[in-house]
């Protein structure tokens, strides 16, 4: 996927020689709102499931070609080759992928017990990895008027990856931040996704008690060659503005967020998530956010062009800890419909019955889901007063 470094242009690459890598400066990825492309990225109609068919951004080559070098290099946990992917037959649609070495060598979950647990310095945390898993930081240029200064985010290599191009983005490590999703970690995870020419960049976030393994601010950055149901699948408004819709369609209903890009409206967007998030963390109740290029809300077909950014959003049961025995673990990527499976035996028979059985049991109690959305339709009606 790497395309050929220009000399001329900062390097994202580490030097041949390990003892320079501490020395070495983080290299910035330097973006302004001009960058971010909102319209127009839409999948091939030949050939949607190959990488190398699509054209890259300067981002998608920065982090493509830094990622495949620290493969070379050895830096993961394992080294990720060519996925077995299958579609299961049924009416969602279920992208299932199988990832062994993912579901054996990923690092061991941190205990847990509570949300809003704080940080803890003595626990594995990102200013504890190794000076190569750092790819970049990526850095806003405030370039309108009043637009807030973004904080610098690292993007930093996933050692146990799901798919090609997985990376953390953490922001400001040093701060010891909780896993608490935040508005400055929210935009740089979409305009990361604003970035990319690739409509399978996908980036998400899971709370604590929804399958976080670390408790230090981070979220989830993916290049996946398929399309996911969240993309296309319908919803019903739930606010009078509009701005909170019911996702449809789908084995665990998630909140909608929409936006058509960069500007008032993805700033508005992001401070109701937020606001959602915030909410959910105060009341003890985990969840999952995935956010993707997608099609408006409302009803929508399997040809919907993608002419925004989706942010959806799961209030879940509260999970602390990996189930063993399951196929999969229901996260982020399980609730949009992407399923890394652990076993050759769980993906041969894996049918979308029992992945949806699966994912509908981490499903808040209807008394309870029904409390939730009720308390987020009243904080989006707030915002209108």
């Amino acid at each position: 996927m790497a395309l050929p470094h220009d000399s001329n242009e900062t390097s994202y690459l580490l030097p041949p020689n390990n003892e320079d890598w501490d020395r070495q400066a983080i290299p910035d990825f330097v973006y302004r709102q001009k960058d971010l492309m909102a319209e127009g990225i839409q999948w091939p109609r030949n050939a949607p499931g190959i990488l190398e068919a699509l054209p890259q951004s300067p981002f998608d080559a920065a982090l493509c070609s830094a990622w495949k070098q620290r493969v070379e290099l050895g830096l993961f946990r394992y080294r990720l080759r060519e996925l077995q992917t299958q579609i299961l037959p049924g009416a969602v649609g279920f992208v299932a992928q199988l990832n062994v070495e993912r579901g054996v060598q990923r690092r061991r979950p941190q205990i847990i017990k509570s949300v809003r647990q704080a940080f803890d310095p003595e626990q594995f945390n990102f200013n504890k990895i190794q000076p190569g898993e750092v790819l970049f930081r990526l850095h806003r240029e405030p370039d309108l008027p009043g637009t807030l200064l973004q904080e610098d985010i690292l993007v930093v290599i996933n050692v146990s990856p799901l798919e090609w191009g997985h990376v953390l983005l953490v922001p400001e490590p040093a701060r010891g931040l909780p896993q608490r999703l935040l508005p400055g970690a929210l935009r740089a995870g979409i305009e990361a996704v604003l970035l990319s020419l690739h409509p399978g960049f996908r980036v998400g976030f899971n709370s604590l008690g929804g399958l976080a393994s670390v408790n230090h601010l981070h979220l989830h950055g993916y290049y996946l060659a398929h399309r996911l149901p969240v993309e296309q699948a319908p919803s019903k408004p739930l606010d009078p503005g509009g701005h909170l819709h019911l996702l449809q369609g789908l084995p665990a209903p998630g909140f909608l967020f929409y936006t058509r890009g960069p500007g008032l409206d993805l700033e508005s967007l992001i401070c109701r998530v937020c606001r959602a998030t915030d909410y959910l963390t105060d009341h003890e109740i985990a969840h999952n956010l995935f956010v993707t290029r997608g099609a408006p809300p409302g009803k929508t077909s399997p040809s919907s062009a993608l002419t925004g950014v989706r942010v959806i959003l799961w209030a879940r049961k509260s999970c602390f800890g990996i189930k063993d025995g399951e196929a999969f673990n229901v996260a982020l990527c399980e609730l949009a419909g992407h399923l890394p499976v652990k076993t050759s035996q769980d993906f041969s028979s894996l049918t979308e019955a029992a992945a949806v059985a699966l994912i509908q049991d981490c499903r808040l109690p209807p008394s309870q889901a029904e409390e939730v959305q009720a308390a987020l339709v009243a904080l989006m009606s707030q915002e209108e007063q």
